[in-house]
């Protein structure tokens, strides 16, 4: 008989902490190092395997194979339903299990998900992937997701979930090397308010940093992570870069010279795993230790932070404790997820505008018509659906045979060469090559799909497969039009004599050749010379004409519409514009003419402005690409089987020209988000209408023992239908010393009612939720005052109000006889927010005239001297005080001289002349000028 002598870390009865230490201190220092990237190396003499940080999972596991898929997380925010969130987690957690037991080396049980960025800006390029601009509602959706996906158990970890990007990632354009200004009250109020429940309630284990920086400082680099993160918050897990980020630093960012300083820094800025090129980054390692950069105790943090989520996942402990060790295999797809996925899928469909068209009592014959109307996409961080119910599908299952008429609204075409004058047609060995030497029969017939602002997919008629680019040329071999490239995605530049050069997906010129179609930098092959080859593109069918026609016959018409995933907006590409392609448009337009029974449905991404449509169209749904079950959750709606409840998570906006530049992340200053905006909206924050009912009776409000107060919002379905009601409350300060929110998102609850049904909602709103942060003393401050509680069913349809009077605190004058930080002004025009490599912050003016202000500064008798902590990469650089007003009584001015650089930092000070009293300082900016801190003395 032999007894296995377990080490310390392997005892399950030993404290983690415990656990962890004698671990890490088992380990050489090489094996230290190789610890240090995403793929983690085994070390067998301690027993440890191979390890992978990153599964995806941000609505299914992805890119392992089958798994259920739920609707987009854009769609999931729009059910307002934390608990079904939970859910979801549970089954995102549970199949990742499945597939971590088929190869625990590769199928991680690090899980990268939620993604909790705040949209401010619909038109970023991932909305699809977050979950809208507000933070509570964000912060509490994605709470209970990661409480699914890790478990409920007080010490093992189902999987750990790693929220992202940390921070203020809303934006693709230049996101590797752009910066977001960001001043303290907006990343206090909004941008980490995100963040914060996922940790401090739902104890997420992990965390992704953003490709951009964040007032000048990489956010590998973000002193915020170890400060905010992991202080504040208390995150005991690990904290990991994007793809190829650390090294980016250098590549993209320019911040460093060397991978070594890189990698040195990321890892003292809390960074515990590297997700980069690892045979560079450990070359990285190695060299920031030799020179001093790293220390051995830096990468002994950084592997603990990760093996302490390890331990706890349950990889050295028995599967007798480890209540997650064996997950079935029956529990990935099973019959359960899929009918999860149909929930959430019917639970995120939101209607918009409803004339009493809907629901639609069965007719006698339907048109479903678009380009989203038998298609069920997937996104880039989908997983592989086991099924796909279409629209058409799910509307197909209730008619009878022959009830149902199909058009997309594509064109039919066939494409032949001006030059040669024969026809593109498929041939080739492999059956899919493109050769543009066929006869008028032999031309293959292609769908044509207009995604507007130059993009075209082509559709095989003969093979249902779309046309792509491929290594040895054109070829219609895809499934689907996806992929980081989207080689599917064509141009087609039409001239004067209606022929049409055609583009490649990366705007090459395609040519006819003996060996086919393929796409070339410059003109080759068959090309005639001298210009580029054109294409007659002939029209066989009318796909707007044919898509009238259907919906001339049909007693309804529905017509789906919306996005590609992967087409005009995605990772990496920004939106062009809020509004549907204008084939879209004018496809919806012509239906409605020849049937007034039109209902719009929009399959999308992202909020559209439908201005078109809210003023004409009786009636719109919205919903995400909401995965497997979205046809038939599409027909559960349109046949009132369920009465739609979904609710917008973000602002309609009429048009792009209500928003600010992408760049700018400023809401307060900028309008955005219900927050602020006081323009016109098409659908305001929470909009979503029912098929029954609400009736908002009454509202109490009252202070409870512990300092909170509690809410009580009376609801009844005054309508004939059962169904789901999202009671909203928000809150709205009083007279306040800064700029406050026209109203804030305190609470919400989705509820189910019978007809005739009452209930009594109760919250529970919490002192901090009052609160804004105040920059003169840099911590939250609940103002004395009276607040106003708002309840009803969207953020614009707010029947019921109870004010209450608030015992807080009144903002004393703030003091400027100790140096202040310049980013802690209370109003500016024309500046950014920089870095201060001294430590902290800097303001950079960004042109001439540009100002920062401090409201209400206590002056005393009189301040003499202004000293300034400065920087002027050139000559000419110069500050101005003026008092009162940016034009203002001149109080004193200083010259700036030339210091070399915007980091290289000198101190200057100037005398003062009448500063006195309680005043509102002006600091005006000349030329380059950067401005870490100030004191008036």
């Amino acid at each position: 008989m032999t007894t296995e002598t377990k080490m310390p870390f392997q005892d399950t009865r030993l404290p983690l902490e415990e656990r962890v230490q004698d671990l890490v201190s088992r380990l050489t220092l090489e094996e230290k190092i190789n610890l240090m990237c995403q793929y983690q190396e085994e070390i067998p003499r301690l027993g440890i395997a191979k390890y992978k940080h990153g599964t995806e999972g941000a609505h299914g596991v992805a890119w392992l194979g089958e798994a259920t898929v739920f609707p987009q997380n854009v769609g999931l925010a729009c059910t307002w339903n934390p608990e079904l969130m939970r859910e979801i987690g549970s089954v995102i957690g549970d199949e990742a299990r499945v597939y971590y037991q088929r190869n625990p080396e590769i199928n991680g049980l690090t899980i990268w998900a939620p993604t909790v960025d705040m949209e401010r800006d619909p038109r970023w390029g991932r909305t699809e992937e977050a979950y809208g601009e507000d933070p509570y509602l964000t912060g509490r959706l994605s709470t209970e997701l990661v409480k699914g996906m890790q478990g409920d158990h007080p010490f093992y970890l189902k999987t750990a979930a790693t929220l992202k990007h940390f921070l203020g990632n809303n934006n693709e354009m230049d996101r590797g090397e752009c910066s977001a200004s960001i001043d303290p009250r907006n990343m206090r109020e909004y941008y980490l308010k995100a963040f914060e429940p996922a940790f401090r309630e739902g104890g997420a284990q992990s965390m992704m940093t953003a490709y951009n920086s964040v007032n000048g400082t990489p956010c590998n680099l973000n002193p915020d992570v170890n400060a905010i993160v992991k202080g504040e918050w208390g995150m005991d897990g690990f904290v990991v870069s994007d793809a190829g980020d650390v090294l980016g630093t250098v590549n993209e960012h320019r911040y460093f010279a060397s991978y070594a300083e890189a990698v040195a820094a990321s890892v003292r800025s809390g960074i515990d795993s590297i997700t980069d090129d690892a045979g560079i980054t450990l070359r990285a390692v190695r060299d920031a230790l030799e020179g001093g950069l790293l220390a051995e105790e830096d990468l002994d943090r950084a592997v603990g932070n990760a093996f302490r989520v390890r331990i706890r996942l349950g990889e050295f402990d028995g599967p007798e404790e480890n209540p997650y060790a064996h997950v079935p295999e029956a529990k990935l797809c099973a019959p359960e997820h899929a009918a999860l996925s149909l929930q959430a899928a019917r639970e995120g469909f939101v209607l918009l505008k409803n004339e009493g068209l809907l629901p639609l009592a069965k007719p006698a014959s339907i048109a479903v018509i678009g380009p989203l109307a038998d298609v069920v996409h997937t996104d880039w961080y989908s997983g592989t659906p086991p099924y796909r119910i279409t629209p058409l599908e799910g509307v197909a299952e209730r008619m009878a045979p022959g009830t149902v008429i199909h058009r997309t609204g594509g064109d039919r075409i066939r494409i032949k060469s001006l030059r040669t004058g024969r026809y593109v047609r498929i041939g080739g060995a492999d059956g899919f090559s493109l050769t543009a030497d066929g006869t008028e029969e032999e031309a293959e017939v292609f769908e044509r799909t207009d995604w507007g602002w130059g993009s075209v997919t082509l559709k095989s008629a003969g093979n249902g497969l779309f046309v792509t680019e491929s290594e040895t040329g054109l070829a219609a071999s895809a499934a689907e039009a996806k992929g980081w490239f989207v080689k599917e995605a064509f141009g087609f530049e039409e001239g004067p004599d209606g022929s049409s050069v055609w583009k490649s997906w990366e705007g090459r010129t395609i040519t006819a050749g003996e060996q086919g179609l393929t796409a070339a930098e410059a003109v080759n092959g068959g090309a005639a010379a001298g210009g580029e080859e054109r294409f007659v593109l002939e029209l066989l069918e009318d796909g707007l004409q044919a898509a009238v026609e259907a919906a001339r016959q049909a007693e309804t018409a529905i017509v789906f519409l919306g996005n590609s995933p992967f087409i005009n907006g995605k990772e990496c590409v920004d939106r062009p514009d809020l509004t549907l392609a204008p084939a879209q448009e004018a496809l919806l337009q012509a239906v409605l003419a020849a049937n007034p029974r039109t209902v719009a449905v929009l399959v999308g991404s992202y909020p559209f402005a439908v201005n078109w449509a809210q003023a004409h169209v009786p009636a719109i749904l919205y919903t995400s690409h909401a995965g497997q079950e979205l046809g038939r959750a599409a027909a559960d709606v349109l046949f009132g089987d369920c009465s739609p409840a979904g609710r917008l998570n973000m602002t309609w906006y009429k048009s792009a020209a209500d928003l600010p530049d992408l760049l700018d992340y400023d809401i307060i200053k900028g309008k955005r988000t219900y927050q602020y905006f006081d323009g016109e909206v098409l659908y305001p924050f929470g909009h979503g209408l029912s098929y029954t009912e609400f009736r908002y009776l009454e509202v109490q409000a009252a202070p409870s023992e512990n300092g909170a107060f509690n809410v009580t919002v009376t609801v009844q379905n005054a309508g004939s239908r059962a169904g789901d009601e999202v009671v909203q409350l928000y809150v709205k300060a009083g007279e306040s010393w800064v700029p406050r929110p026209l109203k804030t998102l305190a609470g919400f609850r989705r509820i189910h009612l019978l007809p005739g049904q009452t209930e009594q909602v109760q919250f529970t709103v919490e002192a901090s939720q009052l609160a804004f942060w105040d920059v003169t003393r840099e911590k939250y401050c609940v103002e004395e005052g009276t607040y106003r509680f708002m309840a009803g069913g969207s953020s614009g349809n707010l029947p019921l109000a109870a004010e209450l009077p608030v015992q807080g605190e009144r903002v004393p004058p703030r003091r400027l006889d100790e140096s202040v930080a310049a980013a802690n002004y209370d109003d500016y025009e024309g500046v950014t927010i920089e870095e201060g490599r001294e430590g902290g912050t800097s303001v950079r003016a960004s042109r001439e005239g540009s100002w920062i202000a401090f409201r209400e500064a206590a002056l005393g008798a009189g301040a003499a001297v202004l000293e300034a902590r400065v920087t002027a990469p050139q000559p000419g650089g110069r500050v101005e005080v003026r008092l009162d007003a940016p034009d203002g009584p001149a109080a004193g001015s200083l010259t700036v001289p030339p210091t070399g650089g915007w980091q290289a930092w000198t101190t200057v000070s100037t005398a003062l002349a009448d500063a006195a009293g309680v005043r509102d300082v002006y600091l005006i900016f000349g030329g380059a000028v950067q401005l870490s801190w100030l004191r008036l003395k």
